[in-house]
């Protein structure tokens, strides 16, 4: 799937000379948390979340304490602060570097994105023109979404399944140390060693999606932490 398949298209934008104060209306009318920033030609300039807003005069939550360490160049952040909650329009304390897609973006790679800038959403453009936005609530919008359909079944032998599993962690960083798997009337037995809970984890889980399979036990032995690492 990609951006043009889960974004929302009635975006819901603000101009730079918006109040602080209406645009907070906006967002409790409209049950929004962000939004794109539109100059007089529809041109995106920024983007303003509730973020934007925490650090208000109004509200007295202006200041907020820095690590000690940040206070040495200190100077232009406080100008940059003061801007932020002190400005009275959208302009003022909007972000104005803003990162986008457009239509055609996987959502892996959305999801990527989101992750990596620790943002909500993003912007999804079309000659320059902000035609939807993808959030976070929109890609667990499209996995909800998704069939809810009964793995079909299907049988295949031990050997079969035994195979498979192999196929399938094999190369994995994860694929934990010493396996072994042995299969029997459809129930995997996973044999070894491993330094983690998380490797096992994650082979009984590529051992479950697989046809066949029945159930999966675990024989394996945690080995503990070196020292020093």
């Amino acid at each position: 799937m990609r951006a043009i398949d889960v974004m929302t298209t009635a975006v819901v934008s603000v101009k730079p000379e918006t109040t602080v104060r209406e645009t907070a209306k906006i967002f409790v009318e409209q049950r929004i948390s962000g939004a794109p920033v539109v100059d007089a030609t529809g041109k995106l300039v920024g983007m303003v979340s509730e973020g934007d807003l925490l650090h208000r005069e109004e509200l007295g939550t202006e200041e907020h304490r820095r690590s000690w360490w940040l206070n040495l160049f200190s100077s232009s952040r406080e100008a940059v602060d003061y801007v932020k909650s002190h400005g009275q329009k959208i302009q003022d304390v909007m972000t104005e570097k803003v990162i986008t897609v457009d239509e055609a973006t996987p959502l892996g790679k959305i999801a990527d994105i989101l992750e990596t800038h620790r943002i909500k959403r993003v912007p999804v453009m079309r000659g320059g023109m902000v035609v939807g936005i993808v959030s976070r609530s929109n890609l667990i919008q499209a996995l909800a979404s998704g069939p809810d359909e009964a793995k079909p079944a299907m049988t295949a032998s031990d050997a079969e399944i035994r195979a498979m599993l192999l196929s399938k962690i094999s190369g994995r960083k994860w694929s934990y140390m010493g396996r072994n798997v042995i299969v029997r009337d459809g129930v995997v037995h996973l044999w070894g060693s491993s330094w983690s809970e998380d490797e096992i984890h994650a082979t009984r889980v590529a051992a479950e999606d697989l046809p066949g399979v029945k159930g999966v036990e675990e024989h394996i032995e945690i080995q503990p932490a070196l020292p020093g690492l």
